[in-house]
């Protein structure tokens, strides 16, 4: 048979970009079978200049989430300024021990000493009350030191801050606070290191003659992979320790005493917890001195019960409800 004619079925150029118009439909006959009716839905049109379709290897773009816009919270740390009407007190008279015990603000007693808190074991809640007790503290700020967290957006880089706040006569704290500013974190770390404030017992080294002047025991602090232990010296020995662990130990009250640290003690963060949880142990033992008998007194929160009983406001329970008529 002869070779048919080769037909070429690909659209030319410009039928590609100019497309001719689809033809109009036409009205079917009366009897044209039911398939060959128009649909419902007919074909959209082509695609003249409008805007660009997404190609099939094209990812699918997601809306974004808009996130609703949040109310500015108040500061509720303890770093927060305190009220006017509280801080000073009226009159310029002695600052009590507000959180701790009510009854002050009703007469109660009045604290002057750290020691009377750490007796009835009562919790300190404002920093004020430790400036009051603890008028001689000092600080010093240990490190400053930059942090990071992958968010979305980014790094987001704030610095993180070690203060170590004493008295050097047996009071010592530790305050870590992070910020987004250098002078922000130092002052959260300042008022955190007094919240955080507490007793270290000091002993001797032979005979007791004079005051005390090193740790009672050896003790032992450890904090991530730093260990820190401490041997009472002798009269004299001085402060045989790093320059991290000496800060510390001179804030605390102690004169001569003998360390020993291992792990990775340039991580001064950790260098610094584990000299504090050392300094904290020392009122862990029972020594033969606390063996004799020990008169217990009542807490506030004991003696003053009968005013901490009392309703603030006169509560009106038992009156009868009127009764509203429509």
């Amino acid at each position: 048979p002869p070779a048919r004619p080769l037909i070429c079925t690909t659209p030319s150029r410009a039928a590609l970009f100019h497309p001719s118009p689809p033809p109009a439909p036409q009205p079917p006959s009366p009897r044209s079978p039911p398939s060959e009716l128009p649909a419902h839905n007919p074909p959209p049109p082509p695609n003249h200049g409008g805007p660009r379709r997404r190609a099939w290897w094209r990812p699918r773009r997601r809306a974004r989430r808009v996130r609703p816009r949040l109310r500015a919270r108040r500061a509720r740390g303890p770093w927060r300024a305190p009220r006017r009407s509280s801080w000073p007190p009226p009159g310029g008279g002695e600052v009590g021990a507000r959180h701790q015990a009510r009854p002050p603000r009703q007469g109660g007693p009045r604290f002057t000493k750290m020691e009377e808190l750490y007796l009835h074991s009562l919790p300190i809640k404002e920093h004020q009350i430790v400036e009051q007790l603890c008028p001689g503290l000092k600080d010093e700020v240990m490190k400053i030191t930059p942090v990071q967290k992958q968010t979305r957006a980014g790094q987001r880089t704030r610095f993180k801050a070690f203060v170590v706040v004493g008295d050097s006569n047996g009071h010592v704290g530790l305050g870590v606070k992070c910020a987004k500013e250098v002078a922000t974190a130092i002052r959260g770390a300042i008022i955190l290191a007094k919240l955080s404030i507490v007793p270290v017992r000091r002993g001797y080294w032979g005979n007791k003659i004079g005051l005390p002047h090193t740790v009672p025991c050896k003790v032992t602090g450890k904090c991530g992979s730093v260990t820190v232990r401490m041997v009472p010296a002798p009269r004299g020995s001085g402060i045989v320790a790093a320059r991290v662990p000496k800060k510390v130990l001179q804030f605390a009250g102690i004169d001569d005493v003998f360390t020993s640290s291992r792990g990775s003690t340039k991580t001064l963060g950790n260098f610094v917890k584990a000299t504090f949880d050392c300094l904290m142990k020392t009122y862990g033992f029972l020594t033969p001195d606390f063996w004799r008998e020990t008169t217990f007194t009542k807490a506030p929160y004991q003696e003053f019960t009968d005013i901490l009983a009392k309703p603030t406001k006169a509560l009106m329970l038992d009156a009868p409800a009127e009764k509203i008529e429509a």
